[in-house]
């Protein structure tokens, strides 16, 4: 103000002498009233109401962002969402979900922030342990809950938000694009980060869209026949294959006729003789941090590739097996079991996709997409190997 008083022209500068210093002061008081009226307005304005529609079309209000949070699942996809500041607005957790599945993952978020091991752990829907009352007590801004978590709790929902604590419910288990972006922007805004958000959602959109692409410019008029199979039990007991849903959802996405199409509802066991009829030209064996389980396939972080290969190997010698296409033709593979219902999920459908159709996707390397997606939006590197082929002997 000093300066710009400074600059007024000569005839504005002669008015001001003249007059008086009761004028002056009364002009002076008004002049600085305004000043901090208009100061004060600037610098803290009234903070919006944040209204979101949940994934259950539920009308959902929260006064600001959340600084702390519930957070049911999707860990890795909430971390890449809200950025720098994911971790430190977490005070509780299911933590079955995260440390029970996916141990080795859990590991490595806990190296990098130790702030990990002090938060709630308000019980999980497997077990039937999900409190009410702690997740109450643990007093967060806002409940992120999967759609699943939110139906075990029924009539229970309303005791949590009767207690000031709104419920937002994502779901990347549908397996589709427009509940991923739905979620994504859902947990964007929720969180403030809707920038973020859009990008990640878009990104989805884009790689999707792109292995769609492909594959049709690429599919014959057969499908190539897929099997998957949940590695768990090792090569003497079949594990779960999928009919509907889960790994399913993928070999759909992916242009594959899946062989278990018709055989089981959802998922379990197919039946050996049939597999070996059925004739299939991919195999998929699904692996994890299972190291507790004796002849598990494993793989992800901290697993040595070796190991997920001697495990992996074995299944070649079932009865049968010798003569399938995929084994003589050296399309078995191990993929990672929580590569599905994520914000980087596309990458393991271009890693089968490009099982299937190698030629349209002979430019695409899943694993640089998968290291580069952790590089780009997430706090930990991954460590290990998430997919691989099992290469024939020579």
């Amino acid at each position: 103000m000093i300066d710009s008083a400074n600059e007024r022209p000569e005839s504005a500068r002669t008015h001001s002498a003249r007059m008086n210093a009761p004028s002056r002061r009364g002009f002076l008081a008004s002049l600085i009233a305004l000043v901090t009226l208009t100061v004060l307005g600037t610098s803290a304005p009234a903070r919006a109401e944040i209204r979101v529609t949940d994934v259950l079309g539920r009308a959902v209000t929260l006064s600001k962002p959340a600084e702390r949070v519930l957070l049911g699942f999707y860990f890795e996809d909430y971390i890449a969402i809200v950025g720098p500041t994911a971790i430190d607005r977490l005070t509780a957790v299911s933590l079955h979900y995260w440390k029970g599945y996916r141990p080795r993952q859990y590991e490595a978020y806990l190296a990098a922030f130790p702030k990990i091991a002090s938060l709630v752990d308000v019980g999980d829907v497997d077990n039937g342990t999900m409190s009410v009352e702690k997740i109450v007590a643990a007093r967060p801004d806002v409940a992120i809950l999967s759609v699943g978590q939110y139906q075990y709790l029924g009539a229970a929902a309303a005791q949590i938000e009767a207690a000031g604590i709104p419920i937002v419910t994502v779901d990347y288990n549908a397996q589709t694009v427009e509940k991923h972006v739905a979620s994504t922007r859902v947990i964007g805004k929720v969180m403030g980060t809707e920038e973020q958000a859009e990008r990640l959602a878009r990104a989805y959109q884009a790689a999707v869209n792109d292995t769609q692409d492909r594959i049709q410019s690429a599919q014959a008029s057969a499908k190539p026949k897929v099997y998957v199979e949940l590695g768990q039990k090792g090569p003497h007991e079949y594990g779960n294959s999928y009919g509907k849903g889960m790994w399913a959802g993928v070999i759909d996405q992916v242009g594959g006729a899946n062989i278990a199409d018709g055989q089981i509802a959802n998922w379990g066991p197919l039946n050996p003789e049939y597999v070996v009829a059925a004739q299939p030209d991919v195999i998929f064996i699904t692996a994890s941090e299972w190291m507790s389980i004796p002849d598990a396939v494993v793989m992800g972080f901290g697993v040595d590739p070796a190991l997920t290969r001697e495990r992996l190997r074995p299944y070649l010698t079932r009865a049968g097996w010798a003569n399938l296409p995929a084994v003589r033709n050296g399309e078995v593979y191990a993929i990672y079991h929580g590569g599905t219902r994520t914000l980087y999920d596309y990458v393991y459908a271009r890693f089968m996709a490009k099982a299937l159709y190698p030629i349209a996707f002979a430019d695409v390397d899943p694993r640089a997409e998968l290291a580069g997606y952790y590089k780009e939006n997430l706090p930990i590197r991954p460590d290990g190997d998430f997919m691989l082929r099992l290469e024939p002997r020579s």
